[in-house]
């Protein structure tokens, strides 16, 4: 099948009807509806049919929907990624990172940045660490921040600095004593708990401790995010573990501990081996590792 019958089929089943294909293709309905012809000729069966005036995917067609969805998602990453490939050599610092260091060590590493390099531009991207290994494949950015081992074969990997786990509780939860010592695991034991269901290596090492407390503890909410077990622990919902970042940005009255466990928290920089990081980058990758280190070691970097 021809790219331009792939092309035709795609525009149509987006729009509904050739007139339409033809204008989001930018060629003429005749065009259109001629090419079209070739192609169902070409195959040897119909490929749409009209219905109260709306051409609609015969059963054959319906077979081929996902192939040619995924033909026409590959090409236009490979438009992207073309296009990208194009750009001057004094591109702007384009980062990608989690909500998380968008909030905390990101915002200070950049007003940082821009007193050394006045001049340079900046453009932040928050994305989730799937999200961004493909925003890094297809050159859309240049550096990565995340608390995640990405283990992705086409790009490097970089720790910039290590935390523990952080236990939060309600104010008034533990004594002055209490605060300035880790919280062992065992400790949770029978405790109410915020539960995260966040599906990521680190959620899973958590949930696999846990598992392994007894009496378990108490855990009748679930959610999503590290900040909003925070705001749920804030109010009095029970314990919760989260990174440390998450922990020292929150803007609840917290209580904190560094869990007593042999598992850390890796900030990691992503970059693509085939761009060796350029003097901005690397100086904007040291900031960042100095706040990092400074809000883990309670001080201001």
């Amino acid at each position: 099948m021809r790219l331009r019958y792939i092309e035709l089929f795609h525009a149509v089943l987006s729009t509904g009807s050739l007139t339409g294909a033809a204008s989001l293709l930018n060629i003429s309905q005749p065009a259109a509806s001629k090419a079209l012809q070739q192609a169902e000729n070409h195959l040897g069966f119909a490929l749409f049919s009209r219905v109260r005036g709306r051409l609609q995917p015969t059963q054959q067609a319906l077979l081929m929907r996902h192939h040619i969805d995924r033909i026409m998602r590959e090409m236009y990453d490979l438009q992207r990624l073309s296009a990208n490939i194009t750009r001057p050599e004094s591109h702007p610092l384009r980062v990608t990172c989690t909500p998380t260091l968008a909030q905390v060590v990101v915002p200070d590493a950049i007003a940082r940045l821009g007193k050394v390099y006045p001049g340079t531009i900046v453009e932040l991207y928050t994305q989730h660490s799937a999200v961004m290994c493909e925003s890094l494949m297809l050159r859309e950015t240049d550096i990565g921040l995340t608390l995640q081992d990405l283990s992705h074969h086409g790009l490097l990997q970089q720790a910039l600095c290590q935390g523990n786990i952080m236990v939060v509780a309600p104010p008034g939860w533990w004594s002055a004593r209490e605060l300035a010592r880790p919280l062992p695991i065992g400790a949770l034991a029978g405790q109410p708990m915020i539960g995260i269901t966040v599906q990521d290596a680190l959620g899973n090492m958590l949930q696999g401790h846990l598992a392994k407390v007894d009496p378990a503890p108490r855990t009748n909410v679930w959610v999503q995010t590290y900040q909003l077990a925070c705001a749920l622990v804030a109010r009095g919902g029970g314990l919760a573990l989260v990174d440390p970042f998450t922990a020292h940005c929150s803007k609840e009255p917290l209580q904190m501990r560094p869990l007593k466990l042999q598992l850390d928290v890796t900030l990691h920089a992503a970059f693509r081996p085939d761009s060796p990081l350029n003097p901005v980058q690397r100086r904007f990758l040291d900031y960042v590792r100095e706040y990092a280190q400074g809000m883990l070691a309670g001080g201001a970097a």
